[in-house]
């Protein structure tokens, strides 16, 4: 378990340092190198399982049925799940974590298909059985386990405010029924905005992105979501816009799967606890400028 300070906007909040080693799994050859990045010096940081056996899980049925992985993401979270629209090339920590548990079944890259969903559609994609598993910051929340079941969780983080780089918002005490907060449709941060500031109005699209394009162009005030999500947007327009504050909230990520396949569950928390490199891995490359340190917290494993 590593342990160390959590500073800047991150304070306060702890993020899973959890991982792979062990059976119908890849070994790390080297914790702090990309996994499947352009830089030739880059070496692998999982190796693809072979002869798995997954005895009891319709999803892994499924899977080598069609001899591929179907896997919903976000494609708008720089960090996190991004799709570069001139490269094609897909990155991000949970875009890595997904790929990592393809290869524990027996997948390479070339046998993923990732389909991006939106928020307010992951469960019916789940439930409908469009996608594997889904892996895009979705928090872990009861009213979503009596639709689905969650692996992990894998990361935590809180929710945060991101603010134009003039604006007086310090906090969430600034929200009042002249600021108006947007946010994804059907997301908790969202959720937990209309429960705990009945009185702020609330604006809402299907991506986060877009958002943070009417944040930019003066519609809304604020932007509210996970930090980790919002740092990745405040990096990249750095004059325009900021993340202010501390999180007011606690959110567990996991990995949405089919409700009943207790055997695939099983075996994600067991690739997610027995070990540590491969997350670390993919944390270093993906966050680890982001100045935030890392607790491994305990999979839940109902």
């Amino acid at each position: 378990m590593r342990k160390t300070r959590i500073t800047g906007a991150f304070a306060g909040v702890a993020i899973a340092a959890i991982a792979l080693t062990g059976c119908n799994s890849g070994s790390p050859t080297s914790p702090g190198a990309s996994a499947g990045g352009d830089d030739a010096s880059d070496a692998a940081l999982w190796e693809v399982a072979s002869d798995v056996s997954l005895e009891g899980s319709p999803t892994f049925d499924a899977i080598q049925s069609r001899d591929q992985v179907i896997v919903g993401v976000k494609e708008d979270q720089p960090g996190l799940g991004f799709l570069d629209a001139t490269t094609n090339e897909r990155t991000g920590f949970d875009v890595d974590i997904a790929r990592w548990i393809a290869a524990s079944l027996g997948y390479d890259e070339d046998k993923i298909e990732f389909k991006a969903i939106a928020s307010a559609n992951r469960e019916q994609a789940i439930v409908n059985g469009d996608v594997d598993y889904y892996v895009g910051t979705y928090s872990i929340t009861d009213s979503r386990k009596q639709q689905i079941d969650f692996a992990g969780p894998y990361f935590i983080t809180g929710q945060g405010l991101l603010v134009a780089a003039d604006s007086d918002i310090a906090s969430e005490d600034d929200l009042n029924e002249n600021t108006r907060v947007c946010s994804a449709t059907g997301s908790t941060p969202i959720q937990n905005i209309k429960e705990n500031y009945p009185e702020v109005p609330t604006e809402e699209f299907d991506l986060y992105s877009a958002c943070v394009d009417a944040l930019i162009n003066g519609t809304v005030d604020a932007v509210t979501t996970d930090q980790a999500i919002l740092i990745g947007y405040a990096a990249q327009y750095p004059d325009e816009i900021k993340v202010v504050g501390e999180p007011f909230s606690e959110e567990k990520y996991g990995i949405g799967l089919r409700k009943g396949d207790d055997a695939f569950r099983a075996h994600i928390n067991e690739l997610l606890t027995d070990g540590g490199d491969v997350w670390q891995g993919i944390f270093d490359k993906n966050l680890g400028q982001s100045g935030i340190t890392v607790e491994q917290p305990a999979v839940d494993a109902y």
